[in-house]
């Protein structure tokens, strides 16, 4: 770049140099302009809506960045470079690609014609580092107690599901809950596209395949959880649960596999088991409405909700225990529920974990655990507040 600056009578200081090479670098043997944000640890989400907007998800909040593509044909280039780094393709006859970049992160590739405002690329970064439960509390995501009863729901091999829509830290809160499980145990997680950072030795992480060009090859969810169930797990843990893979899950549950974890997409707590419903029928299952009600009511214990609210802070807003059956339906007991208060002048809202007691039907398993004191100290036999 000097050499060259130097032919052509450019005034270049060594600082600009260095950037104008590393934008070439970039683009030769990169994804280009997505570089900088790649490296860039307070991104979370990067969004491509065509060549000319680019927009980063950086604490809960959107924002437009002031980086662009030339053209059409250079988004291609980029999407095209991470199709053939997986095996795959990105073209008119492909005009959908799921894949992983080296690093972990997740990235969704949709182009024209079903695109009409060009090559779109969304990528969740892959988070390095492990949320803790103590960091959860500094953020605001839970209470002290709320934190205690997930600590102790995870080691003591509770079935759980957690619920929240996109972005909500559905899969932060499911890493930090798996840190929990014994170092002893065989863990076989299950998922579309590898996010989960296990820390146990004992891990086995399955990853589903697309179909190939001629359609063939196709290994489900379904697959693999079937597959995991002869690989003698202590714990099977579904990165998401979206389809009739969910029949399997509550037969695993139901069979043995304590300590069972996976996401769902869902509005609420009450809405979780409605999906979980609709997938089991999705599997083909012959079995009548009230008798899958019951198999969700035996296999689930907990269910935590997660969102994603307005100040750009994700929280548990829920949490409840699957407490049986009434009549035909499903019921559930509120634990906890995050109550919104009012907003400070930040713009950052106030509210409280409020703690609702009771003595939830899976306490014999927390009892046999030897923490049953402690996990109804965090529930409080009283409804106790703290502003958060």
């Amino acid at each position: 770049v000097g050499m060259i600056a130097g032919e052509r009578r450019l005034l270049l200081n060594e600082s600009e140099q260095h950037a104008i090479a590393a934008h070439i670098v970039d683009d030769m043997i990169g994804l280009g302009p997505l570089e900088p944000l790649l490296r860039d640890n307070s991104v979370s989400d990067i969004m491509i809506n065509g060549p000319q907007k680019i927009y980063v998800e950086r604490h809960g909040k959107l924002e437009l960045t002031n980086l662009h593509f030339r053209n059409d044909a250079h988004v291609m280039h980029v999407a095209q470079r991470i199709a053939s780094s997986v095996g795959r393709r990105v073209d008119e006859s492909s005009p959908m690609l799921d894949a992983r970049l080296v690093d972990g992160s997740r990235v969704n590739v949709i182009i024209p014609p079903l695109s009409l405002k060009g090559p779109c690329i969304s990528i969740r970064k892959f988070s390095r580092s492990v949320m803790s439960f103590a960091r959860f509390e500094e953020l605001g995501t839970v209470s002290p107690e709320l934190a205690k009863a997930l600590d102790i729901a995870a080691r003591c091999r509770l079935n759980v599901i957690i619920s929240g829509g996109t972005g909500s830290g559905k899969t932060t809160l499911l890493n930090a809950m798996s840190s929990k499980i014994d170092r002893d145990e065989r863990i076989v997680s299950i998922e579309d596209i590898a996010e989960l950072q296990l820390q146990q030795p004992h891990v086995l992480q399955l990853e589903t395949r697309p179909p190939n060009i001629e359609g063939n090859g196709e290994v489900t969810q379904r697959d693999l959880m079937r597959n995991a169930l002869r690989m003698r797990p202590d714990r099977i843990i579904l990165g998401e649960v979206r389809g009739p893979e969910a029949f399997d899950m509550m037969q695993a549950m139901n069979t043995g596999h304590n300590g069972s974890l996976s996401t769902i997409h869902s509005n609420s707590a009450r809405d979780a088991i409605s999906r979980i419903e609709n997938m089991i029928l999705m599997a083909n299952v012959n079995l009548p409405i009230q008798a899958i009600r019951s198999q969700i009511a035996s296999a689930l214990d907990m269910i935590v909700h997660t969102e994603r609210m307005r100040d750009g802070v994700r929280r548990v807003t829920e949490l409840v225990e699957v407490a049986g059956m009434e009549e035909d339906i499903v019921s559930l007991g509120a634990l906890f529920t995050y109550r919104y208060i009012s907003e400070r002048s930040d713009g950052s809202l106030r509210g409280t974990f409020e703690r609702r007691g009771g003595h939830p039907r899976f306490m014999k398993r927390i009892e046999y655990y030897g923490l049953a004191a402690a996990f109804l100290d965090a529930l409080g036999s009283r409804p106790e507040e703290a502003v958060h």
